[in-house]
């Protein structure tokens, strides 16, 4: 295969992609001392528990409290469409910010783990939002069948 084959360069270029050069740095990285090191790997495992902790609100707190928002919106104006404009609007505008958050988090961690003296040169946003996707997904399954039950139109009590 040439090595300008279009479905390796995804057609567009005739050489590598964009942002596939491997990292060359001008100078050589001075590497910290070994307490450093253990300091950074401290502050990365905190910055990855942070990110787990804002992408699992995505799931169940940010959407509870928007639902609630929406629902005084109703109380004090008694019609619906406002309530429905309020909490859905509420619910896209946290997501998008808190995504960003995690993004600039992400980044962080990036940063961090290189300083730890590790070869980091992607992030762990997709697989962090992923697990926290599956954690959010075990809870509301555990929360609708154990604690709260199908319902007696699935499993009558008679």
């Amino acid at each position: 295969m040439p090595i300008n084959d279009p479905t390796d360069t995804g057609g567009l270029f005739v050489g590598r992609r964009p942002g596939t050069r491997p990292i060359s740095y001008r100078e050589t990285p001075v590497t910290g001392s070994d307490a450093r090191r253990r300091a950074d790997e401290w502050l990365a495992r905190l910055i990855l528990v942070v990110e787990v902790l804002l992408l699992l609100t995505l799931w169940g707190p940010q959407p509870a409290a928007w639902l609630w928002v929406g629902g005084q919106v109703q109380g004090a104006t008694g019609n619906v469409e406002p309530a429905i404009v309020v909490a859905f609007g509420g619910m896209l505008f946290t997501l998008f910010l808190t995504l960003a958050i995690v993004k600039r988090l992400d980044h962080a961690w990036r940063l961090v783990r290189r300083a730890a003296g590790h070869h980091q040169t992607e992030g762990i946003i997709e697989r962090v939002f992923v697990i926290s996707a599956g954690i959010a997904l075990i809870c509301f399954t555990f929360w609708f069948l154990i604690l709260t039950g199908p319902g007696p139109q699935i499993a009558p009590w008679r």
